[in-house]
Parts: C-alpha cells; structure tokens; sequence
C-alpha cells in the first residue's frame, strides 16, 4: 500500500522552516506497514493546492495533508479540501467546545478566528486536536483515506498518534514491516559495505539493508517485510551476523545516541564526568546534558577558549602552549587532567581544534582536532583530521570524543 505525504505552507518553500513533519510521518506509517510514495511540498495557493490532490489521488491509496489549517487569511487548506471534495464548511460544535476548553486554559476566549476553524467539510470525520484549536479531518473517496493536519509539529504529532494511526490500522490490511537499526561510529560506509558484503549478498528474500551516514557516524539499517513470524526469526539470524563483523564500531541500536549509551555507562559504574572545551565550544557538554537524568553522573565542564583562559582556569603552563601550540597532544592532555581534578571526577573530555575558516597552518590545517579522555585507566589521546566544515568539526569531534569515553568506560575493570 502506497502514501502520499502533502505539505502546504510558503514557509516551507522559502526555506523559513524545515519540514520535519514528513520525514516523522512517514517513520510512522512505515511502522504499520504502510510506504511513503512521494512527498510533495506546495504553496498556500488553491491551485496548487487542488492540482497536488489531484495528482496524488493517481498515485497512492493514502493522502496525507499537513499545514494550512490556521485562523488567518493565508490558511486556506479547507476551502481548497471544499472545492476538491465538492462540499461546504459547517460549524462543529465538539470541535469548538475544544477550542473554547484550550483558551480557558489559557485565560482567554475565542474570538471570531477561531470560531472559523471550528467550521469543517461535511463530508469529513472530525479529528480531535488535543494540542491546539485546529482539528484534524479523514475523508474517504472512492476507496481512498485523505487525512489533513495542522503544520505544527506537536499538534500533528498528536492527532496521528491519537487519532489516525488506530484508524489507519482499522481501515486497511497492511503487510508486517521490520526494521533492526545498527548505529555505528568511526567507520565510513563503503568500509561498512566491504566488512559485510557476504552477509549482505547471501540475505533471504525480502530483506535489504540501507546505509545512512551522518556526520561523524553510520546507521545501518536491515528491513524485510513478509510473514511476520518468519520475519521476526530470520532477522535475529541475520541480524547477529551482521553485528558479529563490524562489533568494534557498534555503539549501539534503533533509537540509541551516543551521549545516552555513554550516560547509562557512566551511571552503571558510579562515574562522574567532567568536560573541558576549546574548539567544540560547550557542544559536547549540549549532548550530555540532552538526556535526562544526566546530573546523577556529569559534573560541569570549562569552556577556555583562548590561551589564557587555559592557563588561568586550567592551568596549563604558558610555555607548553608556546612551545607545542594551543592544538596539541600535550595541551588537551593537561587540560583533561586538571578539568577532572577540578571538578572532582572520574573521567573527564578535552578538546582543543581549528574549526575555521581561519586559523589553520601548513602542519595544522583547518579541521585539526585533538581530543583527550581520561578514566581511572589514564588518559588516552586521539588527532582528528575533519575538512574545512565549521559546524561538521564541532559535531564529529564531540561525537568522537563520546564514543572514545564509551570504548574506556568498557574496558575499565
């Protein structure tokens, strides 16, 4: 079964905001069997509006419309789901009863805007938006599911979680799809694809894996669709062969992060962490304090950036700047050291780097980082050579620098 996704909104198109909602609905749909076709982007212009439905009706059994569906002039979603479906808004009572409940919450009332967006299609099913005044709505035409969304992410969020995924579910029979998602760090795709390229030849029918890299890191993902009890047995065989191959850049699975795997280590062996910043400029200690609880086992960090700052603040002695420069083994050594007698911990992170665009010399060019980790079994050093991208510098060396942590972490006794 085939889905179209439809996002509507000049802001999209002008690059004002990324569309991430497509890509978080398709992940969904994709858990229940359904594929995304195509996803098609459009403007707030009725046309346009009506010639994607129209061209989408052709295509896919699932049409999915996300924006549009505001107070405002610009919204104008509805009238052009009016016009295609041949119908005309009504006021729905639940529906605003809803957005009267939301306002109150809120300490005000509705006004005449918001009494619009309880008019709906009359020949739609109402979707209730608990997250904001603008409902949801399922049509059904000539065996096909037309669903239109607000654009706002949670409210979206939570009328497809809520709402359309138990409808969904109900109103088509969809094939068992499985995903299993091996997340690994310090090896490139085409390395990856050697390393496994027997096990991948030699896959059963219906099973393929896809190479996603990111910055800095690798997902590699086994999917296969059939008989879901067959599915589910073949896919540990193939699963655990696949991760018996590539296990030493494994770091973990589906939804796991770095900075999560590492912060569950940390707790599991009573560590405390403490971080000591130059070129990534506070990213690594952004990623530690992402994940919840992370106060139990990460005690703060320093960001010195100048020389001086690392001389004051961490104390590493002037003339081993001078003599090896601010980027350097012997540098990111100290400053991991001290950061961790300092703040009293375990472990600690440095880092020190030429994140550009300037800064770089013949024997440091831009993208040169050095990164230090220090446990109860030393502190070990590791030299980055990452290109010329400010912002990919940042991410690889801070995610580098984590999973160094995480390899220590495991081999502590």
């Amino acid at each position: 079964m085939l889905a179209e996704i439809i996002t509507i909104g000049d802001e999209i198109l002008i690059g004002q905001i990324v569309d991430t909602n497509s890509a978080w609905i398709a992940q969904e749909l994709n858990g229940i069997g359904i594929k995304v076709h195509q996803i098609t982007s459009v403007s707030d212009n009725e046309s346009h509006i009506l010639s994607a439905l129209h061209e989408a009706n052709i295509r896919a059994q699932l049409i999915l419309i996300t924006g549009g569906l505001g107070p405002t002039k610009d919204d104008i979603t509805k009238r052009a789901l009016c016009k295609y479906f041949d119908t005309q808004l009504i006021f729905h009572e639940p529906s605003f009863k809803n957005i009267e409940r939301l306002f109150e919450m809120r300490g005000r009332k509705a006004n005449l805007n918001n009494h619009s967006q309880a008019e709906l299609p009359t020949n739609c099913i109402p979707l209730n938006n608990a997250n904001g005044t603008a409902p949801g709505m399922w049509f059904e035409s000539e065996g096909k599911v037309f669903v239109s969304m607000p654009g706002v992410p949670y409210e979206m969020k939570a009328i497809m979680l809520e709402e359309v995924i138990p409808r969904l579910k109900r109103h088509f029979t969809t094939p068992f799809i499985l995903h299993k998602t091996i997340l690994t760090q310090g090896v490139g795709e085409t390395l990856l694809e050697e390393l496994i390229a027997d096990e991948e030849n030699a896959l059963p029918p219906g099973f393929k894996i896809a190479y996603l890299p990111q910055s800095g890191m690798v997902r590699l993902r086994i999917s296969a669709s059939g008989d879901e009890q067959i599915i589910r047995k073949q896919m540990t065989e193939e699963y655990e062969k696949v991760c018996l191959k590539i296990k030493e850049f494994i770091f973990g699975f589906d939804d796991d992060t770095l900075e999560s795997v590492v912060g569950n280590l940390l707790r599991q062996k009573n560590l405390k962490l403490s971080t000591a910043e130059s070129c990534t400029g506070g990213y690594v200690s952004h990623l530690i304090t992402s994940v919840p609880g992370s106060s139990e086992y990460y005690m703060g960090s320093t960001i010195t950036y100048s020389y001086e700052s690392k001389t004051k603040i961490l104390e590493v002695p002037a003339n081993l700047i001078n003599e090896f420069g601010a980027v350097s083994e012997e540098v990111v050594r100290i400053m991991a050291d001290n950061v961790k007698k300092k703040l009293n911990t375990q472990c600690s992170i440095a880092t020190s780097g030429i994140a550009g665009p300037g800064g770089g010399t013949k024997d440091k060019p831009v993208g040169t980082v050095w990164i230090a980790v220090s446990t109860p079994n030393g502190t070990v050093t590791k030299k980055l050579l990452l290109g010329n991208n400010r912002l990919r510098i940042i991410h690889v060396a801070a995610i580098t620098a984590l999973n160094i942590l995480r390899k220590e972490i495991i081999g502590l006794n």
